[in-house]
């Protein structure tokens, strides 16, 4: 209980932003599943933006479609499932900084999001979403693939900005 006092604010954050990134991810996917299956694309900014109705049964890009369903639930499934709770647990139990729990919290919270599309769903998560430019394009994804990728780019970006603050302290 002492532990909890003493951190509340930091597992606040944390599940605060877990959830609410999770919850994006199931709404964003439950509305694509809805109105974009069975349907054309639509396009939004003169085709910047495609939302289309896709399933993937691999992870990033399709990777590991074709494997063999038991090597799919230890490397797509359980790796990533035990990651993600022991991610969860640190950032509300061990993390001091705040901006690290809260980037760490949404990439897991996408993370999750897609993990429980493979585990409900026949190992098919609801992709919708498509950027680019002309034939320059990104793959098809969803909420919670943009909460971890961003969220990594964000992580790796503060890092090394603390790390120059930290190295020009030093001189």
């Amino acid at each position: 209980m002492k532990l909890f006092l003493k951190r509340k604010t930091h597992i606040g954050v944390a599940l605060g932003l877990f959830f609410a990134n999770y919850v994006l991810d199931r709404v964003t996917k439950y509305i694509a599943s809805v109105y974009l299956k069975d349907s054309e694309p639509v396009r939004l900014l003169k085709d910047t933006i495609l939302l289309l109705y896709a399933e993937n049964t691999g992870a990033f890009l399709s990777l590991g479609t074709h494997w063999n369903i038991y090597i799919k639930y230890f490397v797509l499934l359980i790796i990533p499932l035990i990651i993600c709770i022991i991610g969860l647990l640190y950032v509300m139990l061990k993390e001091i900084k705040l901006y690290r729990i809260a980037i760490i919290s949404c990439i897991i919270g996408g993370g999750i999001g897609n993990l429980v599309d493979r585990l409900c769903n026949e190992f098919k998560v609801i992709d919708f979403i498509n950027f680019g430019i002309g034939r320059l394009r990104t793959g098809i994804l969803n909420a919670a693939d943009l909460s971890v990728t961003f969220g990594a780019i964000l992580l790796m970006i503060y890092e090394t900005i603390i790390k120059k603050e930290k190295d020009q302290n030093k001189m």
